[in-house]
């Protein structure tokens, strides 16, 4: 269970992260196509690194997840060789890891929007 709760610390900060960039970066994006303002370059690339930086973290979160998940299953299994336990229980199917790799396919929709102004989020 502390997997999924560093998992899940990682995705509330990652998400933040997404969100404010990308919020940052279509702010700024209207005002320039509003006129008001004449250049917006850099609080827009404040926003994409934000969101870059979100994506990064989420990719290392869900990395870190899976190898100490696989440690704790081969720990198991030697456990269970060396007659330590009896039990012939499996860990489930983590719910947090698939909302991760969720924010993931959103992060990664978010970034090609603001990258190549096409896609959902536009």
């Amino acid at each position: 269970m502390s997997a999924d709760r560093t998992l899940m610390s990682v995705i509330r900060t990652s998400l933040s992260l997404i969100g404010f960039g990308f919020t940052i970066f279509q702010f700024f994006q209207k005002l320039r196509d509003a006129g008001t303002l004449s250049n917006a370059a850099a609080p827009r690339n404040f926003g994409t690194t934000l969101l870059l930086l979100g994506i990064g973290m989420l990719i290392v979160g869900i990395l870190y997840h899976m190898q100490f998940m696989y440690g704790l299953r081969v720990e198991r299994h030697e456990m269970q060789k060396a007659g330590l336990i009896h039990a012939q229980s499996h860990f489930p199917v983590s719910y947090t890891l698939i909302v991760a790799f969720v924010l993931l396919v959103i992060g990664f929709m978010a970034a090609i929007s603001m990258t190549f102004r096409v896609g959902p989020f536009q």
